[in-house]
């Protein structure tokens, strides 16, 4: 089986299309802070809309725990949608109750609403298959085929991803499609050479992904919260740094493994050492190998690559024809420590391969270090979902669609 396209659906003029988006996006004071992810809704959306159908989108927004809870309600995202739109989109204040019914029987041709957050209903993300197969018959009542197009869940057994795509006529939207072409580029033939640039917090978040790209790419770049590990498995000593230890033996056998591979594993030379956690924090530049040697011993934490590192990832990335790159260099949210991943993303602006920024932190990295989506090969819209495709793992949510890897 192949996986079935919007064009599978037939003629949708007058039908009732539930559409399921990833509009989880950032909020601040119930702001939105980044809306990459509603942009990137807006092809199927628009799409649909022009075919006559009438669109009943559907989200997650945060984990409220299966209760209404006002900090994570999907109003700002209606506001914000019905002005990427540009024409009216309703907001139903629940998801299966008497407004969301109401919302969805006012629809005509190329109308749009959009349902409170689905996660109000605990049953979304039950573990047990009957009460999200209940949800997912009450959701189902509202439309007459399925559209799935939020790739950052299709890696999870949820209502909304997977039950409801088996319970209607369904189809994978523009998103999803797009989001496989990228990753099938990724581990089809990749043009070489292949790096990879992994950082975040946790080794051990990577570790699966690692042991999966290891025979595939020609250099792997190590930075993020993760590099400590790294170092503290070749012998060095990192101060009060961020260390998985029951991730060492693990990580020395990765590196051994690249070494049998003829894979180069690039770890920084420099790190940014401060005394405290904090965007005021005194910070100095250390050698990799001697952060305890500065001026706050074994207290100091390092939360950002050094700049010798950064202009070598850097010069790696420019003389690359693939890069993928997941997770930030260091604490980009605080300005002292954003050099690193600024760096980083620098690079893969301005080289002459092809690039993709891989979800989840790196892609608020960019946005929020001023770079533009149009910048990039791709920006991805599902971290963990790009992450288990590269591990060869079962996506439920695509497999539903008729995908198979």
């Amino acid at each position: 089986m192949t996986l079935r396209t919007l064009e599978s659906l037939g003629d949708l003029r007058g039908k009732r299309v539930i559409v399921r988006c990833d509009l989880n996006v950032p909020l601040h004071n119930g702001k939105i802070t980044d809306d990459g992810r509603i942009r990137a809704s807006l092809g199927t959306l628009n799409a649909l809309i022009h075919s006559g159908a009438r669109l009943v989108v559907i989200s997650h927004l945060g984990r409220p725990d299966g209760e209404p809870d006002a900090q994570y309600s999907l109003e700002p995202v209606a506001q914000r949608l019905c002005e990427l739109l540009g024409k009216p989109v309703v907001f139903a204040q629940d998801t299966v109750g008497s407004a969301a019914r109401d919302a969805v029987d006012a629809l005509t041709d190329g109308d749009v609403a959009l349902l409170e957050n689905l996660r109000f209903n605990g049953h979304e993300t039950s573990k047990d298959a009957a009460e999200r197969t209940e949800f997912a018959r009450k959701l189902a009542r509202f439309g007459d085929a399925f559209v799935s197009d939020g790739f950052g869940v299709v890696h999870r057994k949820q209502a909304s991803v997977f039950e409801l795509a088996e319970l209607l006529p369904s189809a994978a939207g523009l998103l999803i499609q797009e989001e496989l072409s990228v990753l099938e580029r990724l581990t089809i033939s990749p043009e070489r050479p292949y790096t990879v640039v992994l950082g975040g917090s946790k080794v051990s978040d990577k570790l699966d992904v690692i042991g999966a790209l290891l025979p595939r790419v020609d250099r792997l770049l190590i930075g993020g919260g993760m590099l400590f590990t790294f170092l503290v498995a070749l012998g060095h000593k990192v101060g009060g740094s961020l260390l998985e230890t029951d991730q060492i033996a693990t990580v020395q056998g990765y590196l051994a493994k690249a070494k049998d591979l003829g894979v180069d594993i690039v770890l920084p030379t420099d790190v940014v050492v401060a005394e405290k956690f904090g965007g005021d924090a005194k910070h100095v530049v250390a050698a990799s190998d001697a952060i305890e040697d500065t001026e706050f011993g074994a207290s100091g934490l390092g939360l950002d690559i050094g700049p010798d590192t950064a202009k070598n990832f850097a010069a790696i990335i420019s003389t690359s024809q693939t890069v993928f790159w997941n997770g930030p260099m260091g604490v980009f949210e605080l300005p002292a420590f954003a050099a690193g991943t600024k760096a980083v993303a620098s690079a893969l602006a301005h080289f002459d391969g092809f690039g993709v920024v891989g979800g989840g932190d790196s892609a608020a990295a960019v946005r929020a270090l001023g770079f533009t989506d149009d910048q990039f090969g791709h920006i991805s819209t599902g971290g963990g979902a790009s992450l288990e495709y590269l591990e060869g793992k079962h996506l439920p949510g695509l497999e539903v669609l008729g995908w198979q890897q």
